[in-house]
């Protein structure tokens, strides 16, 4: 029986805690000193080791959910140095049990506590019952070690004869949890510690004999699962050639299931017929009842049904496919050009035969952003028309599944490809004209993010090796042309919309809008309105009125449906006995027919109805995802009396525009002697500027000189001229910078009836985009300086008269 030694003086070390792990006496172990704690007791112990012979001493205490054991190990620093991993380390030797005493203090930042060595002497000669625990521990742990192969440590542990080192040397044993290393290292008595690592050893070797008997039994079952598909292998190879010997021929589902031979005689690429054939492999090995049987066939059925090596012939026929993109759209002009480029380069390339550059052909990624009702899905049709490809439109419109466009994983139930896959099998062609609508509605959320995974296959530099994970096997993709229609491109991923080569396409001209509804619209609509081309005859002044009036939109959809309830109406008065026909419609007949109009150009209004009629109020142009859109601007003074200084916006502004009004102001502030304006009452008096369509989020620069104008108009009391329009970032120094969307915003200028526009001189290259006919109609100014804009926008003063200032209720 061990007891504590009388005899023994207390000892003072410092405490090494460890966490998860335990040292008995006689392990030698390194210790990572990046732990502060432990660097703290290697340093104290180092410290105290300077006045004392020795090395140095520390007390080795493993803590188990922050309790510290009651018994420690002492241990000595044998080395500190590097680990293997290069950061800074200790080797320490456990020596003894130490009893945990009282604390106390000591040099250095660890803790130092006082202890007291155990005595664990054991008689000498050893016991007969000790000596044959001794043998029996000696025999289970060499079992142990020769099944884990380790042979060089079996005669070591014969070696050891002492009754505590040999219970010590368990510590060792990997498969000893923390609990009963720190049990062992709290039995002081050696034999009664031995006794409890033999009963640990015998309990691990039960559990090794009965894991390896359930690991034979289930190796039998498979041997056997073999022996049985091997079994019935046979009989189906019985049973087919007694079909044959008896004149029945093939069973109509084995030779529906005969995937080898299919596969064997289809074109397909060599790596596809090296993946199909292991599944083959797989599904010949598989029982009947397995469902990886269905899965394979499956994804069999869709490796089979894909167009490999199927390709449709380009039309090189340049001038014809111009011709059908001129008959079935009218205008687009970039868009037509950009499809007949790429058909002149696809026919020099098939001269030369370079159809194939480094694994990549001669595909295209077009982006066509507009507004809507444009045309631009229709335009894909067109596309494939003129190119003589089969097409396919992928709605992408509300995808928010990244497996939509990558397919997902074989081992899911109900496992589809994804919809670019979808597409070429759909098409039947590897070169296909893919319409991917609505690309900008592309949503994400915890299914992952679907233009993340278009990225891949909207690269020219990558999709040839396109890897869908349902086909796990590498498509070419680079010789479909990709059409992707937006109505905003800042809603597209930056790095997606990188990847594209954009299109703009800003909407169409009212002369255009009469053309494409003298030759599209109306043909389509008096087909389904059931009436012959000789019954009914819609003048070009009633369209142009119906698409100037009526509609004012950068498409031609309202449109559309304006020309549709017109022949519905026609229609149903000649049903009535109301009208007879034949019939010819002029302007004059659409109030009747649709009623009111209800876009009236400001020009055309009373002058005294006009918004520009009193002053502080300004007509600015711009860009919303419909396209160009006339805004207007009003400013008011606050009653003096009131006391409201200070600026105050309104309409749903975001941040910059917010900005824009403040330098606005502040340019007035500051030079407003200079243009003869009274800048007395902007500082004694609040002022309010105001965007109708409050409903409607509005944000940007280009508002700057409107609101500019607005103050100005509204301080020197004169009236912004009704048919200017203007747009362009305002500086604090009144400079006029440039902007975005100049043609949209001239388009919308144009059906607005606006005569005079007003831009910033850089964007004086934008102009050349603009119709020639839009330019025709209208008066632009390319200013550098606000002080200009005001010259050209605010009428001349009535000399005498009194500036007449809008006050705010």
């Amino acid at each position: 029986m061990a007891v504590e030694s009388a005899a023994s003086a207390p000892l003072t070390l410092p405490v090494l805690p460890l966490d998860g792990e335990v040292v008995l006496p006689g392990m030698v172990v390194p210790l990572d000193l990046s732990d502060s704690e432990v660097r703290a007791a290697v340093e104290a112990a180092q410290a105290a080791a300077r006045s004392e012979p020795g090395k140095p001493r520390v007390l080795l205490v493993p803590r188990v959910d922050g309790t510290y054991a009651a018994t420690g190990v002492l241990g000595t620093v044998e080395q500190v140095g590097r680990l293997a991993d290069g950061d800074p380390g200790a080797l320490i030797r456990g020596r003894a049990r130490v009893k945990i005493g009282a604390g106390t203090t000591g040099p250095g930042a660890a803790l130092w506590v006082e202890g007291t060595r155990i005595d664990e002497s054991v008689p000498d000669p050893l016991p007969g019952h000790v000596a044959e625990l001794v043998k029996e521990y000696k025999a289970l742990a060499t079992a142990w070690l020769k099944k884990r192969g380790a042979w060089q440590v079996v005669d070591r542990v014969q070696a050891i004869d002492e009754v505590s080192a040999l219970a010590d040397n368990s510590g060792y044993s990997p498969f000893l949890t923390t609990e009963q290393k720190v049990e062992l290292l709290e039995t002081a008595d050696p034999v009664a510690r031995l006794k409890l690592a033999t009963q640990q050893l015998r309990d691990h070797l039960a559990e090794q004999d009965v894991a390896e008997s359930i690991a034979k039994d289930v190796q039998e079952g498979v041997d056997r699962q073999q022996r049985e598909f091997l079994l019935r292998r046979q009989l189906e190879a019985v049973r087919k050639e007694l079909r044959e010997l008896n004149g029945e021929g093939k069973d109509p589902a084995e030779e529906s299931d005969d995937y080898r031979a299919r596969v064997e005689a289809a074109d397909l690429p060599e790596k596809v017929r090296e993946a199909a054939l292991k599944e083959v492999d797989k599904l010949e090995r598989a029982s009947d009842a397995s469902p990886e049987g269905s899965w394979i066939r499956t994804w069999l059925d869709t490796v089979l049904e894909m167009p490999w090596n199927e390709r449709t012939e380009d039309a090189y026929d340049i001038q014809g496919a111009k011709e059908i993109l001129d008959a079935e759209h009218a205008g687009l002009e970039d868009v037509k050009e950009r499809i007949t480029e790429y058909l002149a380069v696809r026919k020099r390339r098939a001269e030369r035969g370079l159809g194939v550059v480094g694994g990549r052909r001669g595909g295209a990624v077009l982006a066509l952003v507009g507004p809507p009702g444009v045309g631009k899905t229709s335009l894909g049709e067109s596309v494939a028309h003129a190119m003589g490809r089969k097409f396919v439109r992928v709605a992408l419109g509300g995808v928010r599944d990244e497996a939509e466009i990558r397919g997902h994983r074989r081992t899911y139930v109900g496992a589809l490809p994804g919809r670019i896959v979808r597409a070429v099998k759909e098409a039947g062609t590897m070169n296909p004209v893919v319409l991917l609508d609505e690309i900008d509605k592309v949503g994400s959320d915890f299914r992952g993010d679907p233009a993340a995974a278009l990225l891949e296959v909207l690269d020219p530099a990558q999709n040839h090796t396109f890897r869908d994970h349902y086909l796990e096997v590498e498509l070419d993709l680079s010789d479909v042309v990709f059409l992707a229609t937006a109505n905003v491109l800042e809603a597209i991923p930056e790095a997606l919309a990188d990847r594209m080569d954009v299109v703009r396409l800003d909407g169409y001209t009212e002369d255009e809008k009469v053309v494409i509804a003298r030759d599209h619209l109306l043909p389509r609509q008096m087909e389904r309105a059931g009436l012959d081309p000789e019954e009914v005859t819609v003048d070009e002044s009633a369209l142009r009125k119906l698409a100037g009036e009526y509609t004012r939109e950068a498409g031609v959809r309202n449109l559309e449906r304006y020309v549709a309830r017109l022949l519905r109406k026609v229609a149903a008065q000649h049903e009535l006995g109301e009208r007879e026909l034949p019939l010819t419609v002029t302007d004059a007949d659409l109030r009747d027919l649709v009623g009111r109009p209800h876009h009236v150009p400001e020009s055309a209004q009373d002058p005294a109805e006009r918004r520009t009629s009193v002053p502080g109020v300004a007509t600015g142009l711009a860009v919303t995802g419909a396209g160009g859109d006339v805004l207007y601007v009003e400013a008011s003074l606050a009653d003096p009396e009131t006391g409201a200084a200070g600026l105050t916006l309104t309409g749903q502004l975001g941040d910059v525009m917010k900005e824009s009004a403040q330098i606005a102001l502040s340019f007035l502030r500051s030079h407003g002697a200079e243009l003869e304006l009274p800048v007395g009452d902007l500082k004694d008096r609040g002022v309010h500027i105001h965007f109708p369509a409050g409903a409607v989020p509005k944000d940007g620069p280009s508002a700057g000189i409107t609101m500019t104008t607005a103050l100005a108009s509204l301080l020197s009391g004169r009236q912004v001229r009704t048919d200017v329009a203007m747009t362009g970032e305002v500086s604090l120094t009144g400079r006029v910078l440039p902007i975005g969307g100049v043609k949209q915003k001239l388009l919308a200028a144009h059906r607005a009836g606006i005569t005079t526009v007003i831009i910033p001189k850089r964007n004086e290259p934008d102009l050349d985009d603009v119709p020639a006919e839009v330019l025709d109609t209208l008066e632009v100014h390319a200013v550098t300086d606000v002080r200009r804009v005001l010259e050209l926008a605010l009428t001349p003063a009535v000399s005498g008269a009194e500036p007449e200032v809008p006050v705010a209720a």
